[in-house]
């Protein structure tokens, strides 16, 4: 019998054995993925779970050995196997999360590597952690006790004296832990309130034992060890997704850097630094993140203590029974009577707040976790995140009317009633707004494209609901109602191509070299960094002028921001080449004859200095 329950737990001290056999590689590895942090070139989203999932593997062999030892004597089928069996459950759940702790914190850890924390800090957790744990672990022990033999416990007095101090340790080695949390500035609201509650847990359960409540202590001890777990499971996967954005944004910034470098090194170095394609601004794109980060793990962690709690809570179903009001709905066909609870409120509070904050943060989660890693068009992030702003505004107003039992098909009357009143009193914003979606949708303009509308010229900077916000070329914001881009003529210089043809008119005197003008011109032209090829540039004798004989240089150029430089160093060229190839650039002349009263013509006009009158003279 002993022999068929070693082979029971024989598989699990193998596969300890095996990892602890390669405990050396699992290190070097990890040694490897800690020399990459830092890098923008090596670093990786994936590097700190990778290294966490290897602390995590290093610390499984203690709790394979240990399941195999409770499957073994579970296995014998002696008197106290099932305890034993269960004890061994939760004391290898109990290593596993505290030995995965331990790991992280060590010495050139994760803790110290990947997240950046000081090794002395790191050096007092583990010895704190070393401390809890131990004391812990009769607690462990006694909760196993609670579930299974739970009337036991009614005479022991022994055991509750035990539990008393043990629980008096826990609460002296706690509360360092608290006070130190208070003193540091950096701690917010939700760690003071977490670290709090768990060091009064320990007070309220010593309260609990002494009145004689041994049996709730016990079961509400058990599940303040698992909210133990999950604050540190937590905190370890909170710190782990903020150093991801961090290498997100870091890498995010290294590519707009690389990108406006290798712009300049086209243009070549004695171009202007082109303007950057209008993206939201990386110190926002970090704010919305973090923030809607922060909201989306507090919200696994709100769900994960309700897992914990469901069973011994019982105020939020409670909350049901108070009904606020009622309304007649439809079940099946028929006409019923629901109630809103004092709970439907609370959903829709909830609701509120996750739709509001998915407004507000929804673009620079978007730009990190989607957008940053898609080749996508010029503004179609923009457009992206405007629409699902839009989605959300829907979605969220549908849900919190509907909890609050407002249901559609209450609204669409009234809904149709303000349309027709509404129509008419706000038919421009009712039209701008519509206006609005066909530009996110059709994309007749962008973000970042260069327009022309009316006598207004700049960059699209914003698309809102109402109007669009165009910054001319001397930095002033235009506001321009949408429906202007949809009803009237609209210039978009850069929808489907920059490429812009320039003019440059030159006039040069009568009897000169025409061919030569051409060979100058074309050799200005050709010899420019920034004039396409392709097209060529083509001169043209355009007509006998007044004084000059009329000449154009057309060409094209490849971006908008090219056409004032480009007009500036071929003028300057042109000038050249026609003072050393002497080219006489013409100018209007004006030949004026004077004619005295008797109709002769006057050759010269002489001034009398003693006088103010001129004096002619008659030829």
């Amino acid at each position: 019998a002993v022999f068929i329950a070693f082979l029971a737990g024989l598989p699990l001290l193998l596969i300890a054995g095996l990892i602890h056999w390669r405990l050396g590689w699992l290190k070097a590895y990890q040694q490897k993925l800690a020399s990459a942090v830092g890098s923008l070139r090596n670093d990786s989203q994936l590097n700190t779970p990778k290294a966490i999932l290897i602390d995590l593997i290093r610390a499984l062999p203690v709790c394979l050995i240990i399941l195999a030892v409770g499957l073994i004597l579970l296995t014998m089928q002696l008197n106290i196997s099932e305890l034993l069996w269960s004890f061994s459950k939760k004391l290898a759940i109990f290593w596993l999360v505290f030995g995965l702790c331990w790991k992280v914190l060590e010495k050139n850890g994760v803790a110290v590597r990947h997240f950046g924390m000081p090794e002395q800090q790191t050096s007092h957790w583990r010895r704190q952690i070393v401390r809890i744990s131990l004391a812990l672990l009769p607690i462990h022990f006694w909760s196993v006790v609670a579930e299974l033999s739970p009337l036991h416990l009614m005479d022991d007095v022994l055991g509750q004296a035990m539990i008393f101090f043990n629980l008096l340790l826990i609460a002296f080695l706690v509360w360092p832990m608290c006070r130190e949390s208070w003193r540091d500035k950096e701690s917010h609201t939700m760690r003071l309130v977490t670290i709090t509650v768990l060091s009064i847990i320990p007070i309220a359960l010593m309260v609990l034992t002494a009145t004689g409540y041994f049996y709730t202590t016990l079961r509400l001890s058990g599940r303040w060890i698992e909210t133990v777990y999950l604050v540190i499971i937590w905190n370890l996967l909170y710190q782990t997704v903020l150093r991801g954005l961090s290498v997100a944004a870091r890498r995010i910034a290294w590519r707009r850097a690389l990108a406006r470098r290798q712009n300049l090194v086209k243009e070549g170095a004695e171009g202007a630094e082109p303007p950057e394609e209008p993206t939201i601004a990386l110190e926002q794109v970090n704010q919305q993140t973090l923030r809607i980060t922060m909201l989306l793990m507090f919200a696994l962690f709100g769900v994960m203590f309700w897992a914990i709690w469901s069973d011994l809570i019982t105020v939020f179903s409670y909350l049901d029974s108070i009904t606020l009001w009622h309304y007649n709905g439809t079940e099946a066909g028929a006409a019923v009577v629901k109630n809103v609870t004092m709970g439907s409120l609370l959903f829709a509070i909830i609701a509120s707040m996750v739709a509001w904050a998915l407004i507000r943060n929804l673009p620079g989660l978007l730009e990190v976790l989607v957008l940053s890693r898609l080749n996508m068009r010029q503004g179609a992030s923009y457009a992206i995140t405007t629409i699902l702003n839009y989605i959300i505004i829907a979605v969220g107003a549908m849900t919190v009317f509907g909890s609050l039992g407002v249901s559609w098909d209450k609204l669409q009357w009234l809904a149709a009633a303000l349309s027709v009143g509404l129509g008419f009193g706000l038919q421009e914003i009712f039209g701008n707004f519509v206006s609005g979606l066909i530009i996110l949708f059709e994309r007749p303009v962008r973000i970042g494209d260069t327009v022309t509308i009316g006598s207004f010229s700049g960059t699209v900077s914003k698309i809102r609901i109402r109007a669009t916000t165009i910054t001319d070329f001397d930095r002033k914001e235009v506001i321009i109602p949408n429906k202007a881009f949809v009803t009237e003529r609209l210039i978009n210089w850069s929808l489907t191509d920059t490429t812009t043809r320039l003019v440059i008119r030159l006039g040069v005197a009568y009897g000169s070299d025409l061919e030569k003008v051409r060979k100058v011109l074309l050799k200005a032209a050709t010899e420019h960094p920034r004039v396409m090829h392709e097209p060529m540039p083509e001169v043209f004798f355009t007509a006998f002028g007044a004084s000059t004989l009329d000449h154009e240089l057309r060409l094209y150029v490849r971006e908008l921001r090219d056409r004032s430089r480009t007009v500036d160093e071929l003028n300057r060229t042109i000038d050249q080449l026609c003072r050393e190839n002497d080219i006489n650039i013409a100018f209007n002349q004006l030949e004026v004859h004077l004619h005295n009263e008797k109709g002769d013509e006057v050759t010269e006009v002489k001034r009398d200095y003693k006088g103010d009158d001129p004096t002619p003279a008659v030829g």
